[in-house]
């Protein structure tokens, strides 16, 4: 039976052995510090005036003016264990609300409060992981320093081993110019893919181990992780025979024309303690009752899609980005969000353009869909954990997304933020609104020792 502790086991064992069949060239040169360290904070203010709704319902957004506010800090903390060894350490502290309780929109608009309705701050563990690095030959190519990240040159060949809590979107659809809602697009679906109903706690971290096969421009990854044990849950579910979540990608860096992009294609599958939409409705139509989840949920129900990645440099100014994902539809979302089909795209501009070559500019437009079991569903007035306005009048989720960033002084960037979202959660009898947020972030580092 598969358990967290033969896992452990396992991966103990493997890393000697690995460590022996390796090359003898370093992963580090001499002069790379042992250990960085760098900080990070991010204040969100969010406010959405009031808005036309024909009707509301539990997890509606709420049609009234709402002011709301985040903040979160965070260490990022990376110390080389040995040569090719390292240990990952990230204390953070979260505290804040979002509109209606994180409720009332499926690309939800501030990316910084991951389903948290919590007001008070405070203090997790976000990350704590062990990455092993097998040198397979080829040149060497320098990585430089960042968050979670000691700079080194890394041979362009290369098996990377990773294992303990993370955020499974810190290695899986990653892309330059919108994956992180505390410098770039805060939106849900446009930071990251909504189809994909990634593994994770209410606060988006999970528990498990992604394992990387690197060939000069070619990365081939996949990731094994355990699913919370209720629907956005806090708690995770260590019955990993049972209820897991897995996702393989595979990536292409190229160079067009001289500037660099990528392609990324994403599949995951799902084993979860779900609920079928189609068995609630039936339910439904026996007990004359209002549609519910509650006695459909068996464990090892499953949920599979795909994602496709793209991005460009057209010029050292301009990137372009988009991203269409996809998911079967006829299960309940159980740590994301309720996105079945997704269509985003959108373009980075740097300032230097009109002379400010410090500042950024995005804009980015996402169209979600629902699947038709689960807009039946919905429909007959069942809830999701996000959305659900007790009937439905269907119509894609269509959110535009703009934001102009600013650097101050020591470390800080202000950002303004537009959203305005048709349709929310895919009702036409609801919306439009518009969403203004004003951003501050810091950072701070590296501090390291050589």
């Amino acid at each position: 039976m598969l358990n967290l502790r033969s896992f452990a086991l396992t991966l103990a064992l493997a890393i000697p052995v690995f460590g022996q069949t390796a090359p003898d060239s370093p992963v580090t040169e001499p002069d790379s510090p042992r250990w960085n360290l760098y900080f990070q904070s991010t204040a969100i203010g969010d406010m959405h005036p009031g808005f036309p709704a024909a009707y509301s319902g539990p997890n509606s957004l709420p049609d009234y003016m709402e002011k709301r506010v985040s903040w979160t800090g965070t260490i990022f903390f990376d110390f080389r264990l040995a040569a090719n060894l390292d240990i990952v350490l990230d204390p953070e502290i979260a505290g804040g609300r979002g509109f209606g309780v994180v409720t009332g929109m499926a690309g939800f608009p501030n990316g910084e409060i991951p389903r948290v309705g919590a007001a008070t701050p405070t203090l997790y563990l976000a990350r704590g992981y062990v990455r092993y690095v097998i040198p397979l030959g080829g040149a060497s190519n320098f990585v430089p320093g960042g968050p979670n990240q000691i700079a080194r040159s890394l041979p362009s060949s290369r098996f990377t081993i990773i294992a303990g809590k993370f955020g499974l979107n810190d290695f899986f659809d990653n892309n330059t110019y919108s994956h992180d809602p505390r410098t770039q697009f805060m939106n849900w679906a446009i930071m990251d893919n909504g189809a994909w109903d990634y593994p994770a706690d209410v606060r988006g971290y999970t528990i498990g181990a992604v394992e990387e096969l690197t060939l000069g421009a070619w990365s081939f990854r996949h990731g094994t992780a355990m699913e919370p044990t209720v629907a956005n849950g806090p708690t995770l579910d260590t019955r990993l025979a049972k209820n897991r979540g897995q996702v393989a990608e595979i990536e292409h860096d190229h160079s067009l024309h001289g500037h660099p992009g990528a392609i990324r294609l994403l599949g995951f599958l799902n084993r979860e303690d779900a609920g079928v939409f189609l068995d609630a409705l039936h339910n439904a139509e026996a007990g004359h009752t209002t549609p519910t989840l509650d006695g459909t949920r068996a464990n090892g129900t499953p949920k599979y899609g795909f994602g496709v990645n793209v991005e460009q440099e057209i010029t050292r100014d301009i990137g372009l980005f988009g991203r269409y994902g996809w998911s079967d539809g006829k299960t309940e979302a159980w740590a994301f969000t309720q996105i079945d089909r997704t269509l985003s795209g959108g373009a980075s501009v740097a300032g230097r353009l009109w002379r400010r070559p410090q500042d950024h500019f995005g804009i980015a437009a996402v169209r979600n869909y629902l699947s038709g079991d689960q807009r039946a569903y919905l429909a007959a007035g069942g809830l999701g954990f996000i959305i659900g306005d007790g009937a439905l009048r269907y119509a894609p989720e269509s959110i535009l997304e703009t934001y102009y960033a600013v650097p101050l002084r020591y470390g800080f960037t202000a950002s303004l933020d537009y959203q305005y979202a048709a349709n929310p959660a895919y009702n036409q009898a609801r919306g439009p609104v518009s969403i203004y947020s004003l951003r501050l972030h810091w950072e701070n580092g590296p501090y390291r020792r050589p």
